[in-house]
């Protein structure tokens, strides 16, 4: 796992976490609490609206409800450990048009990939740390996680 050292020109490094079920569990937070302890950094989290796999039907609206209650929950435990988070926004389905989309409002030092292990884990299945970073030229950092436990 890279940690970049750039920064913005304020010297604040801008840092997109990208999650969707993993979206703040215990090893995301400690990559988030890693990267405060170097230095300031301000945290953008992504929820792709990823359509439910545990439920036969749904509709776009179930999947935007669904990843809002997850990116919610995400902000509240970056908040808890003390995170500079500026923003919470619920993305496309599609992760890499999820964070295109975001990238044409705003730019990032970094891109955090959460997801869960090899086998569990459709994002790696799709080798989606490697096609986001060479999509956006930025350095991605993976954190493999368990799901988030339901509270």
């Amino acid at each position: 796992m890279s940690e970049p050292e750039t920064a913005g020109e304020s010297g604040v490094r801008r840092i997109l976490v990208v999650a969707n079920q993993t979206a703040g569990g215990d090893e995301l937070l400690a990559v988030v609490e890693g990267r405060m302890q170097r230095g300031p950094c301000r945290f953008t989290v992504l929820v792709p609206a990823t359509p439910p796999a545990e439920h036969a039907t749904w509709t776009e609206g179930d999947a935007r409800a669904l990843a809002k209650g997850r990116m919610t929950a995400a902000l509240t435990r970056f908040r808890d450990v003390g995170a500079d988070v500026t923003d919470g926004v619920v993305g496309d389905a599609h992760p890499v048009q999820a964070i295109d989309d975001l990238l044409l409002e705003q730019s990032f030092d970094e891109i955090i990939l959460s997801t869960f292990p090899p086998g569990l884990s459709r994002w790696l299945r799709l080798d989606l740390p490697r096609r986001v970073e060479q999509r956006f030229s930025l350095p991605v950092t993976t954190v493999i996680a368990d799901r988030l436990p339901v509270r």
